[in-house]
């Protein structure tokens, strides 16, 4: 399902127009954007949690020429279902 597919079913569901719908994703994602920005956790009961992890620097191997590298350590998106969103899925 892409983007468009998305917004279609949600205005579909919510029983809203599909421009408002389009609005309301664009500003779920643009919160979760901001709020992992800012290190912040959102918690979806039943459906899932975005966090920020860190990894750490680490040495790499670059696989063209066999090259150790040094990986920078970086912060991650990171999604865990929650018990109801595994459940529906059986």
């Amino acid at each position: 399902m892409n983007k468009t597919e998305l917004v279609a079913s949600v205005a579909e569901k919510a029983g809203i127009s599909k421009k408002d719908a389009d609005a309301a994703v664009a500003a779920f994602v643009d919160t979760v954007v901001e709020a992992m920005k800012a290190d912040d956790k959102i918690s979806l009961v039943g459906f899932g949690t975005f966090s920020v992890k860190e990894r750490a620097a680490r040495t790499g191997i670059n696989p063209l020429t066999k090259e150790k590298i040094e990986i920078a350590a970086s912060k991650v998106p990171s999604f865990k279902a929650g018990k109801a969103f595994k459940d529906a899925l059986k």
